[in-house]
Parts: structure tokens; sequence; C-alpha cells
């Protein structure tokens, strides 16, 4: 058994431990497995390189992915690439492909397996949480701590100048990232794609909170929070080969808004990529493996056009048809929490 491994879309920490899970599962099954540079562009290109259990089996801890990734898609152009795709499966021999990534790679490996027959399994990863079929995904673990630790930092030098913040965390549709990092911040307040801005009531909170006393505020906003009557604020218009705009900027107009109602000094910090970074936390590790494992383990049993999920506390197995019907909204019961602090 030979079995191709690929990771696309955005990094995530835990990428890595995937990988040495699918490789130690496959490789005690007696197979072999090859990894694929750069997501579909390296399968497109056939630029591959050889996963070994003693060169993987330290690479848990860390971040990013060893095989590096690209937001390539192979049906932006299925008449060149998709066939190369095909090529590529069948000059290396394979028997299998894991495909790594959310919902734009797991769609592609869906139609994949859907159109062409070619047998895949998925493995679901996003920092923003929002695979409809999962749980959780690891990454999300890694990513709000690493907001809550910036948070913190910001903290105090937003307490020295007794000014406002606004921090913009990532999160394009769903705003997991900012209500979990924003409760465990004790943030002031909490803006989600979910839920409609009212900088209205945003200023009434703030202002309440000031005139008791506390000399500073934060608030958190994702970055695909929306302004009533307005579309969504980007850095560019521009789009992906998956048709995304590449968003960004909506903590410096809430941070102008702010400031011009309250006439208290605000500034805007966006966190961006650094809440991708970085070693993964003990719980995307272990969720991250357990994963990889059970993949690993779906590729010997041969029950392709499926993938795992995180179901309570268990691994499960779904379909990729399921993993990319729809994305997987904040649950908004933890937002209606957040908000018994807004008053």
């Amino acid at each position: 058994m030979k079995v191709g491994l690929l990771t696309g879309g955005g990094d995530c920490p835990g990428l890595n431990a995937v990988i040495r899970a699918v490789v130690q599962q496959v490789t005690n099954a007696g197979g072999e497995c090859v990894g694929f540079l750069e997501g579909w562009r390296g399968i497109i290109k056939g630029n591959s390189r050889p996963l070994h259990v003693r060169e993987t089996d330290e690479i848990i801890g860390l971040g990013g992915t060893i095989l590096g990734s690209s937001r390539t898609n192979p049906f932006k152009n299925p008449d060149t690439d998709v066939p190369a795709v095909q090529k590529t499966f069948r000059d290396q021999g394979l028997d299998a492909l894991v495909a790594i990534g959310g919902d734009d790679t797991l769609g592609v490996a869906y139609r994949l397996n859907e159109e062409y027959g070619m047998p895949t399994i998925g493995v679901p990863k996003t920092i923003d949480n929002d695979l409809s079929v999962t749980d959780f995904t690891f990454g999300f673990d890694t990513a709000i701590n690493i907001v809550v630790d910036s948070v913190e930092k910001l903290r105090t030098t937003t307490a020295s100048h007794r000014r406002i913040m606004v921090v913009e965390t990532m999160g394009r549709h769903a705003g997991w990232i900012a209500c979990f990092s924003g409760i465990a911040v004790g943030a002031d307040y909490i803006m989600v794609p979910e839920v409609p801005v009212d900088i209205d009531h945003c200023c009434e909170v703030l202002k309440k909170r000031l005139d008791d006393g506390k000399n500073y505020a934060i608030v958190v906003v994702s970055e695909g929070a929306k302004m009533p009557n307005r579309k969504e604020i980007t850095t560019s218009a521009e789009t992906d080969a998956f048709g995304h705009v590449r968003l960004g900027g909506i903590g410096q107009v809430v941070a102008e808004m702010v400031e011009e109602r309250l006439k208290r000094e605000t500034r805007s910090v966006t966190l961006g990529h650094i809440q991708r970074g970085g070693p993964p936390s003990a719980y995307d590790r272990v969720l991250a493996t357990r994963l990889g494992l059970a993949a690993g383990d779906l590729v010997i049993k041969k029950r392709y056009g499926t993938m795992v999920a995180l179901s309570g506390t268990k691994i499960i197995e779904t379909t990729l048809k399921a993993g990319v019907a729809a994305s997987k909204t904040l649950d908004l019961t933890y937002y209606a929490e957040a908000s018994a602090f807004f008053k």
C-alpha cells in the first residue's frame, strides 16, 4: 500500500502531528507514505518527498506543516490540472490520498472521489473551527490561546495609557475565535460575524464601564464582523483560487467610530497570522494525533470518500460530502453567555 498526503489552505498548528500519525499507522500496516509539497499544487506538478517514521517521529510539536501549503484549486483549471492530479496519482503508484485541510481542500478531495473515482480520505483542519461535522478542529485551541496571550500583553499598555483597545482576530464567517478568546480575557465587548455590529450599544457598554471607574477597555472583534448596511470590510478586492476575498480592517473601523463617539483615545491591533503560528497546544497535539491515526485506519480499511471528525470526545467516521455541505457558525449560546457582561 502506498499513500499520498497533502496539507492545503491556511497552515495550522497540529498539521505535523497529523502527518506523523498517518505515517505511523500506515507504516505499521506494512505500507509507505509520500507527501506532496504545497497542497494541491504539489500533486498537480508531481512535487513530492517520501515520508518515513524515523523523520516524522519528532515533528509532533512543530507548527506549520513540513509539506508546505497553498490555496491551489485544481478545479479552477479543470481541463489541465485535474488530469495532472490523476497522472501524478498513477505515476506515483498510489492506492489512496489523505487530504488534510479545511472546507476548500476537503471540497476538492470530495469532487475527486465523487466525480473521478480517486480514493481520498479527509482530515478536517481550521483554526476558525467552522467545519460542520466536527465539534472542534485542531488549531483552534492554539489560536485562542495565542489571542489570550496577546491581549494580556496589550492589556498592560492599554491600561497604562488609559486607552480603549480594539483587537481584531481571524474568523471569516464564524466567530468562534473572537467569542472564546473574548470570554477568556474578560473583554468588555465582543463582535462576531453572526451578530450585526451595534456600535451604539458597544459605546454604551464601554461608557458605563469607564464611568464606573475602569480606566481602559478591551474590545475583541472578528475580521468577518459586519457593520449594518455595509459589505464585509476587505484589504483587497482580489480573490483567491477558491473565490475568497481577503478580509481585514474592521478593527480600525470600529476603533475610529468608538473614539469619535466617546472622545477617548482608541487604538486597534490586528493579530493576523500570528494566530496560526508557533507550536500546537497539548490539546491540539492530542486531537491531531487521534485524527491522524483514525485517518490511517480508514486508509487501511479502504474506506474512501470519508473523513474523520470529533464528536464529543470520540473520533468518528463521516463522509466528505457531509464535511463540505455547510460551514459551522458560532453557537450563539456562547455569545449569549458572554453578552451577560455587556450591560
